[in-house]
C-alpha cells in the first residue's frame, strides 16, 4: 500500500500575509489630493438680481487646453499673473482702464477706497489641473500680498498676526472677488 504525503497546514501563511498587508497599509505613503481651501460666497437670494458689473472692472484671466493663459485677450505667463492681479485690483494711479474704487466707512481703518474689480477666471475643458491650481494659487498669493501689505501699513502687523475684529476690517478693505465661469470649449459661446 503507497503511503499518503502529508498536508501542509496553510493557516498560518494567511494570518502572515494579513499582517504584512496591514503593516504595509500603515506604513506607506498614499498621495493624497490637492485641492483649494476657500469658502465659497453663500448663494444669492431667489428675488435678488445679479449685480451689474462695469466692463472696466473686470480682469478676465482665460487658461485654453493647451495652459496657455490669456491676460484680457493679451498672452501672458503664469509668473505675470500674480503683479497683474495686484496691479488690477489695487489701481494705483487711480487710471479710468483699471476699476473704479468706492468709498467705504470700515470699521477700525476709517474712509477707505475699496476696489469694485473682480477678477473673471474662465477655463477650457481640457485644462490641466496643475495649470488650474497655479493660477489659483497665484491669484490668492496676489489677495494675500495685499491684505498683508495693508495690515502692516495700518495695524504694523501681518495679516496671519491679527486680531479677528482686525482681520475683519482688511477682509472688507480688500475682498476676495473671483468669479469663475463653468468650463467651456475657450472660443466657444454659451
Amino acid at each position: 500500500m503507497a503511503r499518503k504525503t502529508p498536508g501542509l497546514n496553510t493557516s498560518a501563511m494567511s494570518d502572515i500575509s494579513f499582517l504584512l498587508l496591514a503593516f504595509f497599509l500603515m506604513v506607506s505613503n498614499i498621495n493624497s489630493d490637492s485641492g483649494i481651501a476657500r469658502r465659497l460666497p453663500p448663494p444669492l437670494p431667489p428675488n435678488q438680481d445679479k449685480p451689474e458689473v462695469r466692463e472696466r472692472n473686470i480682469f478676465v484671466v482665460k487658461i485654453n487646453s493647451h495652459d496657455l493663459l490669456l491676460f484680457n485677450g493679451e498672452y501672458g505667463r503664469i509668473e505675470d499673473l500674480k503683479d497683474r492681479a495686484k496691479t488690477f485690483l489695487g489701481n494705483p494711479q487711480d487710471l479710468p482702464t483699471l476699476p473704479e474704487k468706492e468709498e467705504l466707512d470700515i470699521p477700525l481703518l476709517g474712509k477707505t477706497r475699496v476696489s469694485k474689480g473682480v477678477i473673471s477666471l474662465q477655463n477650457d475643458r481640457g485644462t490641466s489641473y496643475d495649470m488650474y491650481l497655479q493660477v489659483q494659487n497665484e491669484l490668492a498669493a496676489a489677495i494675500n500680498e495685499m491684505r498683508n501689505e495693508l495690515s502692516t501699513d495700518r495695524f504694523g502687523k501681518k495679516y496671519a498676526d491679527l486680531s479677528d475684529s482686525q482681520a475683519e476690517a482688511i477682509d472688507k478693505a480688500i475682498p476676495i472677488a473671483i468669479s469663475e465661469a463653468e468650463p467651456t470649449k475657450i472660443g466657444e459661446k454659451k
